[in-house]
């Protein structure tokens, strides 16, 4: 099992639910931190020292308070890791569970799980670790479905254009208008509607208000 980890959340009933299912596989050494800062500080102090961390589990979402930080989220910070130490194992333990940030983080920053805080949250997190630690990923069955090849699962130029137009705050009619001018297809009201109502269920937006802000948080936008 894992010999040394550490645990980033901004929550300290978090670690310390994190830190519990630890010690139940005896690991020795388990650090707790409350900020990405912290936490790069301590892995990169640790690889100098020859004594390097086996393993960080970490959220997404950090309040920012007072200090100024080089890392503004899980998401910089297991970016930045992968990159400088890619024979760290990183295991995300987050509230996201919007399908293109959790594909992101798989496929592109090439985390090692993506695990759902919630109902299911710690039974996950114990396969998580498990699977992790057998040279496995794993990713918790909440959202699956974003490593699917499904199609509609997919976004491509059309989608980033539409989605950038109603950002402008066009209406529906006026979208259609500028795709034309785009020569963009399809630029039919009925299209642009039912492009929307995939969008919105996968991205699990509310409404196309929503879909928008998702998207600019994103950076896809």
């Amino acid at each position: 099992m894992f010999q040394k980890v550490i645990i980033a959340d901004d929550l300290g009933s978090i670690n310390e639910g994190v830190q519990h299912v630890l010690t139940t596989y005896q690991v020795p050494y388990i650090k707790q931190v409350q900020y990405c800062d912290e936490a790069y500080k301590l892995i990169k102090k640790a690889a100098m020292d020859g004594k390097p961390y086996d393993l960080i589990i970490s959220d997404l979402s950090f309040v920012a308070d007072h200090r100024k930080q080089q890392f503004a989220s899980g998401d910089d910070l297991a970016a930045t890791l992968k990159k400088e130490h890619p024979e760290l194992n990183i295991i995300i333990y987050s509230v996201e569970d919007r399908f293109q940030r959790v594909r992101q983080l798989y496929n592109d920053t090439r985390v090692d799980a993506f695990v759902c805080k919630g109902r299911e949250g710690i039974s996950d997190l114990k396969e998580a670790i498990t699977t992790v630690f057998n040279g496995e990923r794993y990713v918790s069955p909440r959202v699956a479905m974003a490593m699917s090849d499904n199609e509609d699962l997919q976004i491509d130029e059309y989608d980033i254009t539409l989605m950038r137009l109603l950002s402008y705050g066009y209406s529906h009619d006026e979208v259609s208008k500028e795709l034309v001018a785009l020569n963009e297809s399809p630029s039919s009201l009925s299209a642009i509607e039912k492009k929307m109502s995939k969008l919105k269920i996968q991205f699990r937006a509310n409404n196309a208000v929503h879909l928008v802000a998702l998207v600019k948080d994103l950076g896809i936008i």
